[in-house]
């Protein structure tokens, strides 16, 4: 039946709503076959109309089912899609430019492609905005309680530079208090530990 391999992407968007699961390129050239099979089945009944061989209102149900179901079989595609996508602008905001590997390789090559021209796009907007080369907007999603955090560092990093321009070495099971916006990438990247009283 028609369309069944595009409901099955739509499935699997529903399965996984929040994380992304490998980019399925095979059930994708599926769909795109079926629909390019349905266009040439459409253009021949319509040749054959044309030529005024037999009956021809009785090719345009069929012609008509055949439609539909590209139709759908499209927003089947564009709503995978798009769900993806904002998957991907959503781990944006997460994880910042850089994402981790397992989401990494669930990638297509497109999806790649789109989030670093988003990510570009994001940083040549916060740089354009506030004064000092920008604001990052990512920084505090949620207002910070302090603007210094204490810290505990999980592995052995080497020098790293503050905003304010201040190098510190960054050891093992060493202990810092420092402000907020200087961490957090690090804590994202599980190189510091937050610690809370």
């Amino acid at each position: 039946m028609f369309g069944e391999k595009a409901v099955e992407l739509v499935k699997e968007v529903n399965r996984n709503k929040d994380s992304l699961s490998p980019y399925n390129t095979d059930l994708i050239e599926q769909v795109n076959k079926e629909i390019c099979g349905l266009i040439e089945q459409n253009m021949e009944d319509a040749n054959a109309s044309i030529a005024g061989s037999s009956n021809t209102a009785a090719y345009i149900p069929t012609v008509n089912v055949r439609h539909l179901s590209v139709q759908r079989n499209l927003r089947c595609l564009l709503s995978y899609h798009h769900n993806r996508v904002r998957c991907l602008r959503n781990m944006r905001w997460e994880f910042g430019s850089l994402l981790p590997p397992e989401i990494k390789s669930n990638l297509s090559s497109s999806e790649a492609a789109w989030f670093s021209s988003y990510s570009t796009s994001l940083a040549k907007y916060m740089r354009s905005i506030g004064d000092d080369g920008g604001v990052n907007l990512g920084a505090d999603m949620k207002p910070p309680k302090s603007l210094y955090i204490e810290v505990r560092c999980l592995l052995d990093y080497g020098k790293h530079q503050l905003g304010d321009g201040t190098v510190i070495l960054l050891k093992k099971n060493t202990r810092y208090y420092l402000p907020r916006t200087d961490c957090e990438e690090l804590i994202r990247l599980e190189i510091f530990e937050h610690l809370i009283n």
